[in-house]
């Protein structure tokens, strides 16, 4: 997006047409209202940035079908000249014509066509250089066949164009629709632009629409339509002194026959603008963030850096970054609209419909005016804004002037971190800052890779999600070659899957619904697909894809990318043909750490039969997208993106714990209902409940042995990735401490899941001596157990470590003969409590018996006592003198 500058919002609405209620799509589904089909088609308007167009930002659906589109915008225009009623210099005219027409060979070389071009959307910035308005209008309609009213003006039309006359798809009288406009179309509207500049006037003003469209029609049958026209107005002294180049440009544009005509590409090189000088030297494409091409190739910055610290430094950011803070500052379109006359609401009296009857009298209203076209641009006030930016400039200021900026600038901001993340969310001042921040951080990536995951663990600004998403993942490279590389045409088995899955994918939201949306769905998963030959297209894979698609919905060959990082970290081999071995062990985990967690309710669970089989699955296949709607998913993801693989099965216990009571107060048939109708979850708690129990979860309690294996890491410049809490267990390098796998049916029968001997040695700080980690109340946070026989704990055992013999609590049959919680270990319910033995199967059987009493945090040490002998740890009590 183009920066501000002197430009200012403008917002400009229409309706689209209205579609029957009761009439269903080939599908059996309803059809897409055509307010939904230009919302998708608008999306890449807003990538089409050129000095000579003005930069659309949003549009928003409002009832009965209205659209309201925003964009760049400035008062002056061609009309202004109009009004002076004098002709403009012909020097004028050739700097308008080939600024209009370099704005037109851009939109052309992207497949558009302007078709409404007029004077008053040929708008001029403060230097007077054209910026062409509403050039999007014509493709977001479909060609003018999803609205009423037809995309032009009669006074500028070209002749075919009134010659195919009106059309839309519902009128039968049409067998089919005529062919778009072309880029020649435009050529002849610019030619009676460029007239009404030399003559100083407007043309076919005082007369009727209709013979206007006749009078237009019969200029085919003259030979010099310039004449003509000028003879028309009374102007032919005013044509006749023309310069010739000047001349000969009309005579080349108000060309009857298209055949003849130039497009503006072809006319643009023509020797009449041999003495215009570009007043720009060229147009630069903004470089993608994730590209080959250098993004500080021309980097300019300023002799002294607190230039960039003016004080309407607001005008320096981009326009969507703009109109975003507008909103946040309280910004409503609709009220803007209706403030200048241009939305009026009705008393329902007012709008009831008319009846005719047989002698063709009619009673009731006509036709609502309300409902036709009214392009007036209104423009949006940003002096709020700027005076909520204006106070957040000295903190705007330390991030421009700091080489490592943090995220506590101030003591203000530092007071808002504090806040609930929906009221950060909405506070303009501290979002501006956000986003400038980000802004910077972004685009230093990699190299900012590390300042990037610490400002993101703070919160990520909903403006910059997608990139930052991104580069959490660690997305680098030219992705656009590589996802262009792939077929997505070629028809495989998995297309007729993916059409029936896409219709159902989150379609309560207007941007993923539209047909576009569709289109671009299909493409991503089957890129998916395609380049992952050894995976398989799962029911969900769409449901992964939807959060994506929408921040990146513009952009792909980036979606792509995100997807493609996102499954292997956190989904490895989920999509397996035959993935029965791999979310088995993942529900088995999930369940330990269910026990892990809370006990209580792990054994109700398990005693009413409700096991994670028969809910968690779409949880993790899908990462939760499949239960939760995209606006809780992305502060879920916020925080997801940040962890490690064993992040999801926190996230599972999290949302259990909020259902805790009413899962703990029902029998299976009550538990079954209650998940096929998912109650409200508030995200915010349970991310931050997700964080405690991650913190609390040691490393290796959630170790997979079908998770991702580790991967080399090599120094590329930019240093290790940082990770969340904790690194993760997987991709550490395998010692003989480290866990060992075990058998999916062993780890079925363990209630407590296990850890490994350099797990309890780095959380128990054996290898440096020094003290416990202690909870806020004292206590340790983590205590050894050793339930071997008393002379064996003799011998050696870890320091700290707490003696109950196995035998003082279990017959050797294993049948309980005194509940071992009712002695010393009263004393450490709520510590981690790792159970250590030298035996697996009787320290299995002491760590179910502690969830069983509802003791929390109990595991099992790896391999028992025998790992650790080997590495001098084990401590010998002195002999007593």
């Amino acid at each position: 997006m183009s920066p501000l500058r002197d430009a200012q919002l403008g917002a400009f609405t229409f309706f689209a047409s209205a579609l029957p209620h009761d009439v269903c799509g080939s599908n059996g589904l309803p059809l897409t209202p055509n307010s939904i089909k230009i919302l998708g088609r608008f999306q890449i308007l807003k990538t089409m940035s050129h000095p000579r167009l003005c930069q659309y930002v949003d549009i928003s659906r409002g009832k009965h079908e209205r659209l309201i589109v925003v964009a760049e915008h400035y008062e002056s225009n061609l009309s202004d000249f109009q009004k002076q009623g004098k002709a403009v210099s012909p020097e004028k005219v050739l700097q308008v014509a080939y600024e209009v027409l370099e704005g037109l060979e851009f939109m052309n070389k992207h497949g558009l066509v302007h078709r409404a071009l007029g004077a008053h959307n040929v708008l001029m910035d403060c230097k007077g250089n054209v910026k062409l308005a509403k050039f999007g209008l014509y493709h977001m309609t479909d060609h003018g066949a999803d609205v009423d009213f037809p995309i032009g003006y009669p006074a500028y039309l070209a002749p075919e164009v009134i010659a195919q006359g009106c059309f839309h798809p519902s009128d039968s009288s049409h067998d089919e629709a005529p062919l778009p406009s072309g880029p020649k179309t435009d050529v002849w509207s610019l030619g009676v632009l460029l007239f009404e500049l030399c003559a100083g006037r407007r043309l076919l003003q005082n007369i009727d629409i209709s013979d206007r469209l006749k009078f237009i029609l019969n200029l085919g049958c003259m030979d010099d339509i310039v004449t003509v026209l000028a003879e028309e107005h009374g102007c032919l002294d005013t044509i006749k002194d023309l310069p010739p180049n000047v001349l000969g440009l009309l005579r080349k544009c108000l060309l009857f026959l298209p055949s003849k005509r130039l497009t503006p590409a072809e006319l643009l090189r023509d020797p009449i603008f041999s003495g215009i000088s570009c007043l720009y030297t060229s147009f630069l494409k903004p470089v993608s963030l994730f590209s080959s091409s250098l993004r500080c190739a021309h980097l300019e910055l300023p002799e002294d850096i607190s230039d960039l610290c003016k004080e309407d430094y607001l005008s320096e950011r981009a326009i969507d970054e703009v109109y975003h803070l507008w909103c946040l500052a309280g910004g409503d379109l609709e009220k803007e609209l209706i403030n200048k006359g241009i939305i009026q609401s009705k008393p329902p009296i007012c709008t009831l419909p008319n009846f005719v009857l047989e002698d063709g009298e009619s009673f009731g209203q006509g036709r609502d005016r309300s409902f036709l076209l009214d392009d007036t641009t209104v423009t949006l006030s940003l002096c709020q804004l700027r005076n909520v930016s204006m106070d957040s400039g000295l903190v705007f200021t330390e991030y421009v002037q700091s080489s490592l900026p943090q995220s506590n600038s101030s003591n203000e901001l530092s007071a808002t971190v504090t806040l609930p993340l929906i009221i950060r969310e909405r506070d303009t001042e501290y979002q501006l800052n956000r986003i400038v921040l980000f802004d910077r951080l972004l685009k230093a990536y990699p190299y900012k890779k590390n300042l990037v995951w610490k400002e993101a663990r703070v919160d990520i600004p909903p403006l910059v999600r997608g990139l930052a998403w991104a580069a959490l993942l660690g997305i680098e490279g030219d992705i656009q070659s590589r996802y262009e590389s792939i077929d997505k045409d070629t028809p495989i088995p998995t297309d007729r899957q993916i059409e029936v899955d896409i219709p159902r994918c989150h379609q309560y939201d207007e941007l993923l619904s539209s047909p576009q949306g569709h289109i671009k769905f299909r493409r991503v998963l089957k890129a998916w697909v395609v380049s992952h030959p050894d995976l398989v297209y799962w029911q969900g894979l769409d449901s992964l894809c939807a959060p994506f698609l929408y921040l990146n919905f513009n952009n792909e060959a980036l979606a792509y990318a995100c997807m493609s990082a996102f499954i292997p970290k956190y989904l490895y081999n989920f999509f397996l043909k035959d993935n029965s071995h791999v979310i088995q062990e993942y529900l088995t985990v999930f369940s330990q750490m269910i026990a892990f967690h809370d006990p209580e309710l792990s054994n109700h669970l398990n005693e009413i039969g409700f096991i994670p089989d028969l809910y968690a699955i779409p949880w993790f296949l899908t990462m939760f997208t499949h239960v939760f709607p995209l606006h809780k998913i992305f502060h879920l993801w916020d925080t997801l993106l940040l962890g490690n693989s064993s992040f999801p099965f926190c996230i599972g216990v999290a949302i259990l714990q909020q259902l805790r009571d009413r899962l703990l107060a029902n029998g299976f048939n009550e538990c079954i209902l209650l998940f096929s109708d998912l109650p409200e979850i508030d995200i915010e708690r349970c991310v931050r409940e997700s964080i405690s129990l991650f913190c609390w979860s040691p490393k290796s309690a959630t170790y997979r042995q079908h998770a991702q294996p580790p991967k080399a890491t090599t120094d590329n410049g930019f240093g290790k990735t940082p990770t969340y809490y904790s690194s993760e267990y997987q991709d550490m390098p395998k010692t003989d401490l480290s866990r060992e796998p075990l058998a999916l049916s062993d780890l079925k029968t363990e209630v407590s899941p296990r850890i490994s001997a350099e797990d309890l040695i780095d959380l128990c700080e054996l290898s440096s001596a020094g003290p416990a980690k202690r909870t806020r109340a004292g206590k340790p946070k983590i205590i050894a157990v050793d339930i071997r026989p008393v002379d064996d704990f003799s011998r050696g055992h870890i320091s700290g470590s707490v003696n109950v013999p196995f035998s003082s609590a279990f017959s050797p049959d294993g049948e309980l003969l005194q509940c071992p919680t009712s002695g010393i270990l009263h004393n450490y319910k709520g510590c981690v409590i790792v159970v250590i033995s030298h035996a697996m199967k009787t320290a299995t059987m002491f760590a179910a018996h502690l969830v069983k009493v509802a003791f929390p945090r109990v595991c099992i040490l790896d391999g028992g006592i025998n790992k650790l002998k080997p590495t001098g740890l084990l401590t010998v009590p002195s002999p007593q003198i």
